[in-house]
């Protein structure tokens, strides 16, 4: 075969990947996210335990689809890695936030922590961000008690050149050690018990081993002191100047008083990345004695829901909670706490916290960097007015029914001319573009509009969920860019991200 056809046939592959990555994938966004709808609407208990099968089921499909599609496009030769520089915090930081909300529904604790040394890279985020996802994912799916912890130290290398150590340790069943070699390998363990406890068909693992081996590095699997995995992956990468990390806890002590010895470990981590030392106890009493110490308490402390954790006396103290037990904050603040961080802790917001504590500061004044965790502030989109161009009509219902009920005014668009005509006659806050659409395509519109000067966010919808499609859309001049099924809370942040200036500041804080 000579190598026009070759590439001709790589290219036609590529194509079909595509094909069937949005055409299997519109569909399975309107199935999960007409679930998600019924969700919220009124059912026996009977009713909602079917719902939830369903959902499990129809989440699992899309898990098992992205693998299939992924290994497939690896195996057509079609695997690319891009070097550009990768904040190696905001990275981790990034997977453990997106994932949080599914390990939080679970009872799960995940946490994070990149040790001080660790360099800034060059290397390909979006990889990097697929491996650490598929990992991370599959601790959160197979672990039922404690949870998981992401971290980054560096291994190796001297110059200009950086050894990584990647590790995601779990609490949950472990890996037996005569199976640690071939849950790496495609189908590797196809049994019955091994696909049911270890990663379904093995394809998510697979793609892990290839993309590894990609940046010309090492991944395994071994037991975690205590019980359950960890796995890991070790590659070397160029570093990028930078300047040295701050270290604004020097000199401080900080405690945590927390049941969980992972949300122990990520803090303590962190307070030492920041420069300060730490004192972590699974109880208060055994915490409150270090002096001056600022002590951070996990709400989980508390036996009942709802219950607070009384204040270490005479010590000032912050208290550790979950998105959704944002109605706390303020319970808290009225039994004597300095103030509040959220799970999974930010090295940053943990640092300003405590000196804010030590100082008095409840605000952001002297310069210190707001407060406020966009993660649990209310984002004010009341009144924001959004065109939504999508041509599936179950697609667009369930992006509409979660526009107006965060209390926007959306009007539709079916085609890339419609949304021309109505950028045209009237002014919108937010577009967010369906890639794919019969005659003029996503991609089209917005370059027509950005070549008349709108300056509106556009932010992409779509199935096709390669990096190649991310990049196009971006070049083409949109946004940002988010992946069919579409998940209402991700839509909701978008939206935010967008539409509200406030909650732009604290995104980019």
């Amino acid at each position: 075969m000579s190598e026009e056809a070759a590439a001709e046939r790589l290219k036609a592959r590529e194509d079909f990947l595509r094909l069937m990555s949005h055409e299997i994938r519109t569909p399975l966004n309107g199935v999960i996210g007409m679930l998600g709808l019924l969700a919220r609407t009124k059912m026996d208990g009977a009713q909602r335990a079917y719902l939830s099968g369903a959902r499990e089921s129809a989440d699992h499909l899309l898990s098992l689809v992205n693998d299939l599609l992924d290994f497939a496009r690896i195996e057509a030769g079609r695997l690319e890695l891009e070097a550009a520089p990768v904040d190696v915090e905001r990275l981790v930081q990034s997977v453990a936030e997106l994932l949080s909300p599914r390990a939080h529904e679970k009872g799960l604790e995940l946490a994070w922590a990149v040790d001080a040394d660790v360099p800034d890279v060059l290397a390909d985020d979006g990889r990097l961000r697929q491996i650490l996802f598929n990992l991370a994912g599959n601790a959160v799916k197979y672990t039922e008690t404690g949870g998981a912890l992401i971290s980054v130290r560096r291994a190796g290398g001297r110059g200009k050149k950086a050894k990584l150590r990647f590790s995601v340790r779990d609490t949950g069943p472990g890996v037996p050690e005569a199976a640690r070699e071939r849950v790496f390998e495609e189908y590797g363990h196809a049994q019955p018990q091994h696909a049911c406890r270890y990663d379904s068909a093995g394809l998510g693992l697979a793609v892990v081993k290839r993309l590894v081996e990609a940046m010309e590095g090492a991944v395994g699997v071994s037991a975690a002191a205590g019980g359950g995995s960890e796995f890991w992956f070790e590659a070397s990468f160029p570093t990028v100047a930078a300047e040295p990390r701050e270290t604004p806890l020097e000199g401080l002590t900080v405690a945590i008083a927390s049941p969980s010895a992972l949300v122990r470990e990520a803090a303590g981590r962190q307070v030492e990345a920041a420069g300060g030392t730490i004192a972590a106890a699974a109880s208060m009493e055994a915490v409150t004695a270090a002096p001056d110490a600022v002590v951070l308490v996990d709400h989980a402390l508390a036996v009942e829901a709802g219950t607070l954790v009384p204040r270490p006396r005479d010590r000032k103290a912050i208290v550790l909670l979950r998105p959704e037990q944002r109605e706390l904050i303020e319970k808290y603040r009225g039994a004597g706490y300095c103030g509040y961080l959220i799970k999974p802790l930010r090295r940053s917001s943990l640092a300003v916290r405590v000196k804010a504590a030590l100082s008095g500061q409840v605000s952001s004044a002297g310069g210190l960097a707001p407060l406020d965790d966009d993660r649990v502030a209310p984002a004010t989109i009341a009144g924001v007015r959004v065109l939504l161009a999508e041509d599936n009509p179950v697609n667009a219902l369930l992006v509409q029914t979660v526009l107006r009920r965060e209390g926007c005014t959306v009007e539709l668009a079916g085609t890339g001319g419609e949304v021309l005509d109505a950028m045209t006659r009237a002014r919108f806050d937010l577009v967010l573009m369906d890639v794919r659409m019969p005659g003029m395509d996503g991609m089209a519109a917005t370059r027509a509009l950005r070549a008349r000067g709108e300056a509106a966010p556009i932010v992409a919808l779509t199935a096709n969920a390669f990096d190649a499609d991310r990049k196009a859309c971006i070049e083409a001049g949109m946004n940002d860019f988010l992946t069919k099924p579409i998940d209402p809370a991700t839509l909701r942040h978008a939206l935010a991200r967008w539409t509200n200036r406030d909650m732009r500041v604290k995104l980019a804080s």
